[in-house]
């Protein structure tokens, strides 16, 4: 059995974390069933408003509300913690931080570049956790927070190479392999810790992520040193997901040979199931957008590859051929449905609920 994990003054249950999938994908249908569970659900505000009615001219009103409303739905149990995920590339990053906030979550957790300056948001009672790719991207990060915001990390997640969406590593580390591996990462972000845990007088919990599968990897990054996991691809063939039912198909029909990197407008290398669309972007010169949604900050709309937005709500929406669908290594083994109730036992346990 997995032991809990005690977070500044909070005490995770079961220690798993529910990897933030957007846009769409984990909303508070499966970041709840994971709360029930004892884990943590996260929702992901990557443009959860999709859906809203004023999505397409008041985009940033759209998913603020969208957001708070599947904080409140997912906060429907005393089981587990909730955390938001939020991608620091996001334009109008501090504004989707303080909104999740003052729903009253109880973790953001960021990636997709550096959140030098997150703890800048906070109001001292929610957990703040960065996520990184590397000891030196660890290093960074709490330097800053120490010298400008005089606080470290409450926890940090890291994701190695077999992650789903955007990566933290350039594509020729990833196409010629010369990565580190995710059990070197989490022994150099260990070491950059222990200057900050003896400073601020803290534990600060490490969660791996990236082509965690079983009960047995969860026990192997533990004995490594590691206080729990993430995962994300695995909670997508669940009912309880939040995406189409195409979606969870396209993950459960995967195969390794499908599984490919892509190009992403927001300048990062992302992993995905090459489909009819990952086929035509491989190919296409860039697209100009003319309706932006103002999602990503690296992005310019009159000179981008595609727009990351509306592939990923085709993909969340199950267009099979046109949607982007993003994945992690994992996706190759997953070859059936299952519940979060299930697959949670088979995690802590090593036996099938």
């Amino acid at each position: 059995m997995l032991k809990p994990v005690k977070i500044k003054d909070k005490v995770l249950e079961v220690p798993i974390i529910q990897g933030g999938m957007g846009i769409g994908v984990s909303l508070s249908n499966l970041a709840l069933a994971v709360r029930k569970e004892g884990g943590m659900g996260v929702i992901s505000a990557a443009m959860p408003g999709f859906q809203e009615p004023d999505f397409e001219t008041q985009p940033i009103q759209a998913n603020i509300r969208a957001l708070q409303r599947e904080i409140q739905k997912a906060k429907m149990t005393e089981r587990g913690l909730l955390g938001v995920n939020i991608m620091v590339a996001s334009q109008n990053y501090g504004t989707y931080v303080k909104a999740a906030i003052e729903a009253g979550v109880d973790a953001i957790i960021s990636g997709a570049g550096l959140p030098l300056d997150l703890p800048k948001y906070s109001d001292g009672n929610v957990l703040l956790a960065p996520i990184v790719s590397s000891g030196k991207a660890c290093r960074l990060i709490c330097r800053r927070w120490d010298s400008h915001h005089n606080t470290a990390p409450d926890f940090v997640v890291i994701e190695g190479q077999k992650a789903g969406g955007h990566l933290g590593f350039k594509l020729k580390e990833l196409q010629e392999g010369t990565f580190q591996s995710l059990e070197e990462i989490l022994e150099d972000v260990q070491q950059e810790l222990e200057v900050f845990r003896q400073k601020y007088q803290k534990e600060i919990p490490v969660f791996v992520a990236g082509g965690v599968f079983t009960h047995e990897d969860i026990e192997h990054f533990i004995e490594l040193g590691a206080d729990g996991v993430q995962m994300a691809t695995r909670f997508i063939a669940t009912r309880e997901c939040d995406a189409h039912e195409n979606f969870k198909q396209m993950i459960i029909q995967a195969k390794k040979e499908d599984i490919v990197y892509v190009k992403s407008p927001a300048g990062f290398p992302g992993r995905a199931v090459r489909n009819a669309f990952v086929q035509k972007i491989e190919k296409q010169a860039n697209q100009r957008i003319t309706n932006c949604l103002g999602c990503m900050i690296p992005c310019h709309p009159g000179d981008t590859p595609y727009c990351i937005t509306r592939a990923l709500i085709r993909a969340v929406q199950g267009d099979q051929e046109n949607g982007l669908f993003f994945t992690g290594t994992s996706a190759e083994i997953i070859n059936e449905m299952t519940d979060v109730h299930t697959l949670m036992e088979s995690l802590k346990t090593g036996r099938k609920g």
